[in-house]
């Protein structure tokens, strides 16, 4: 299974198969950096939470983010 995905998130390609963990990774971390409101607001919680370590964002989305996700859990 693919998924369209906008050109403002993925130029370099139209398509990404969503079972596939690399590129599942690779996707969530471009719509963290590149996605608009809507974009991200159709992403998993959850899975940010998992993968946030891994993503090697920029410091300023993965504080935002890290710092979030502590308020959400009640500062856990």
């Amino acid at each position: 299974m693919t998924t369209p995905i906008p050109r403002y998130i993925v130029w370099s390609t139209d398509r990404l198969n969503p079972d596939d963990p690399f590129q599942a990774r690779w996707l969530l971390k471009q719509t963290l950096t590149h996605g608009r409101a809507e974009d991200i607001r159709k992403l998993d919680l959850n899975q940010i939470a998992l993968e946030l370590d891994t993503l090697n964002l920029p410091v300023d989305i993965y504080s935002l983010w890290k710092n979030y996700l502590e308020y959400r859990n009640g500062g856990k």
